[in-house]
């Protein structure tokens, strides 16, 4: 497979674009298994008619595994803003329609919230044992029904197409509890704007009846297991403050 250069670069993969086609290529720090996973979850996803691009394909480009999806055409819902910053609440109030009806799935076949957030807690290298023991501890105690949950949701991976919006970017989707995908959005919006993670956090809530109390006691949890993401342009200090403050009122 002859690939151009890429198009787009993620801290997992390499996205190429080839023949109307999109190339995943994960990096080679991941598991060989990678992009199976990221195929199961999105044909899932898809299998429940939520709006997800075509898996073409499974494959290894240069022995490393990647991933052929149909190509969406389109902008996504970031570039959109970032072109009309004006629009802003107009964009995140589609991407908050767009979330909920992600959670209205039922899901139970997928790998779990609690399990994949507890791995990353037990990997972050910054926190100490006692932060990673209670931060388990806590994750342990949520209560919830298992609904569809994105993983990484955000502008950049809604595309609007001429007829909807699509949702790409499955591999860190679980069967977990909506309350903290929405937190780990705010998180990451927080990362570039207050005012704009307000914005979502407030949308949000309005539609699906939540109180931004709910959302935000997945705080500490989500910034410990964000630290075992080992994402290289995030700020650790920020989530460090996060947990620290729900450590030390222990």
């Amino acid at each position: 497979m002859n690939l151009n250069e890429p198009i787009a670069e993620g801290n997992t993969a390499m996205i190429y674009l080839s023949q109307d086609q999109v190339i995943k290529v994960f990096k080679d720090h991941l598991p060989n298994t990678e992009a199976l996973k990221e195929a199961k979850k999105q044909e899932f996803a898809r299998s429940c008619g939520l709006p997800v691009p075509r898996v073409v394909e499974v494959t290894t480009v240069e022995g490393k595994p990647a991933l052929v999806m149909e190509y969406v055409k389109g902008k996504s819902l970031g570039d959109r803003f970032m072109d009309h910053p004006d629009q802003v609440e107009n964009e995140v109030r589609q991407s908050v329609e767009v979330q909920y009806s992600i959670h209205n799935v039922s899901c139970t076949g997928l790998e779990s919230m609690t399990q994949k957030l507890t791995e990353q807690i037990q990997g972050a290298r910054l926190l100490d044992s006692f932060q990673q023991e209670k931060l388990v501890e806590l994750l342990g105690s949520m209560n919830y029904t298992p609904k569809l949950c994105h993983g990484d949701f955000h502008l950049y991976n809604l595309i609007r197409t001429d007829s909807d919006i699509q949702i790409i970017d499955w591999v860190d989707a679980s069967a977990g509890d909506p309350r903290g995908d929405v937190y780990r959005t705010f998180l990451l919006y927080l990362h570039h704007s207050k005012e704009l993670a307000e914005l979502y956090l407030r949308l949000y809530c309005e539609k699906s009846g939540l109180s931004q109390e709910e959302v935000l006691i997945w705080a500490p949890i989500i910034a410990g297991a964000r630290l075992g993401e080992h994402v290289s342009t995030e700020d650790n200090n920020r989530l460090l403050t996060i947990v620290n403050h729900y450590c030390s009122v222990l």
